[in-house]
C-alpha cells in the first residue's frame, strides 16, 4: 500500500513523471467517487510491520522510563527523550515509517518536558506559586525548541502540532505566571479563555499551511491536517463548556437546539476548510445534547440509540455527499475567499 507522501517521493526522486501520478491520482478519485482533495489523506499504517515496531518501541520506551525513574528524579524523561531520537534516526530517517515516527516524537517531546516537571515534583521548593508558574513556562518552552529541532532533522508532520501545542502552553503559562495564579479568582474561566485563544490562533496556522498547498499534494498538507486535528478540541471544548454542556447545565429543547445550532456552524467551517476535525471534536458534545433532549421526552432506553441513529445517519450522509455539498457551499462564498481555500474536488472523468 502506497501513500500520497510515496508518491510525492517517487515523483520527487524521478521513479515516475508528475504526468503519471496525476493520472494515478485521477485514476483512485474516479475508483473512490471521491476526489484527491477532498480524502484528508495522511500516512498511519503502511503495513503490520509499523504496529509490531511500534508495540517494540513502547515497550523500549517505557523500560527506560522505569529505569530512569528508579535512578534519579527527570532522568526518566531523559532516558525516553534519547531512545526516542535515536530511534528515530532509523525508523524515522532512513525507513521512513509512519506510526513509529509518530509515537517516537511524542514520545521525544514528552521526555523533554517531563524531565524538568518531574525534578520540581521531587524538590521540595520554598517558592511562590509565580516562580513555580515561571518554572512551568520554561519547561514547556524547553519542549518546544526540542520539538523544533525534530522537525529540522526529521520533517515528521505531525512534529509541527507538537511544536504548536507546546508554544501555546508557553504563553499560556507565562500570561498565568504574569497575572500571578494566586491572585486569579476563578482560574477555570481564565484558562479555558486562554485556550481558546490559543486554538483560534492555531486554527489561523493551520489555515496558512493550507493554502499554500491548495491541491494538497505536499507535506504542507500533512502538517495542516495535525494542526488542524489539535485546534479543534482547544476551539470546541470552552465553547460547549460555556454553553453548559460539561456541567448538565444546558438540557431541554433550547439548551439542544443551541448545540445543534453550533455544530451546524462548526460543519460549515469544515466543509469551506476541507477539515472534519472540528465536527469530529464537538461530536461527544451533539450525543451527549440529544441523548439529554430524548430522555425528557420520555425515550429513556432509546435515547442513546436514537441519539446515534440521527447523528450517524448525518455524518454517513455527509461523507458520502461531501464534494458535491462542499462546492456548492464554496461556489457562494466571494471570490477572494474561494481562492484561498483548498481547491473544489472534480472528479476526473472514467479512461
Amino acid at each position: 500500500m502506497y501513500s500520497e507522501q510515496d508518491l510525492r517521493d517517487a515523483v520527487a526522486g524521478g521513479a515516475i513523471s508528475a504526468e503519471a501520478a496525476e493520472a494515478l491520482r485521477s485514476h483512485v478519485a474516479h475508483a473512490r467517487k471521491m476526489p484527491v482533495t477532498d480524502e484528508e489523506n495522511f500516512r498511519l499504517v503502511n503495513s503490520f510491520n509499523d504496529i509490531f515496531v511500534t508495540i517494540a518501541a513502547v515497550l523500549l520506551l517505557v523500560a527506560m522510563a522505569g529505569i530512569g525513574g528508579a535512578i534519579a528524579p527527570g532522568l526518566a524523561g531523559v532516558l525516553v527523550a534519547v531512545a526516542a531520537w535515536f530511534m528515530a534516526e532509523f525508523f524515522t530517517k532512513r525507513r521512513r515509517m509512519a506510526l513509529p515516527s509518530i509515537v517516537l516524537l511524542l514520545a521525544f517531546v514528552g521526555g523533554i518536558i517531563a524531565a524538568p516537571i518531574e525534578v520540581l515534583s521531587e524538590t521540595n521548593l520554598d517558592q511562590n506559586d509565580r516562580v513555580i508558574a515561571g518554572l512551568i513556562t520554561l519547561t514547556f518552552i524547553s519542549g518546544a525548541v526540542g520539538a523544533f529541532v525534530h522537525w529540522r532533522r526529521f520533517m515528521v508532520p505531525i512534529t509541527i502540532a507538537a511544536l504548536a501545542a507546546t508554544v501555546a502552553a508557553s504563553v499560556i503559562a507565562l500570561i498565568v505566571t504574569a497575572i500571578g495564579p494566586d491572585t486569579l479568582e476563578n482560574p477555570e474561566q481564565v484558562l479555558l479563555a486562554l485556550v481558546f485563544i490559543a486554538g483560534l490562533a492555531i486554527f489561523a496556522f493551520a489555515m496558512r499551511w493550507d493554502m499554500s498547498d491548495r491541491a494538497r499534494q505536499t507535506r504542507r498538507s500533512d502538517v495542516a491536517f495535525w494542526l488542524h486535528l489539535l485546534a479543534a478540541p482547544m476551539i470546541a471544548h470552552p465553547i460547549f463548556h460555556w454553553l453548559g454542556i460539561n456541567d448538565g447545565s444546558t438540557v431541554g429543547v433550547a439548551g439542544a437546539v443551541l448545540v445543534l445550532v453550533v455544530y451546524l456552524a462548526f460543519g460549515l467551517v469544515a466543509l469551506a476548510i476541507d477539515r472534519r476535525a472540528l465536527l469530529v471534536s464537538a461530536l461527544a458534545y451533539v450525543l451527549f445534547a440529544l441523548s439529554e433532549l430524548f430522555g425528557e421526552y420520555g425515550m429513556v432506553e432509546l435515547s442513546v440509540a436514537l441519539t446515534a441513529l440521527v447523528i450517524g445517519s448525518a455524518l454517513l450522509m455527509l461523507s458520502a455527499f461531501w464534494p458535491g455539498i462542499r462546492g456548492s457551499l464554496v461556489s457562494k462564498l466571494p471570490s477572494d475567499l474561494q481562492e484561498k481555500l483548498p481547491v473544489v474536488g472534480i472528479l476526473a472523468p472514467a479512461a
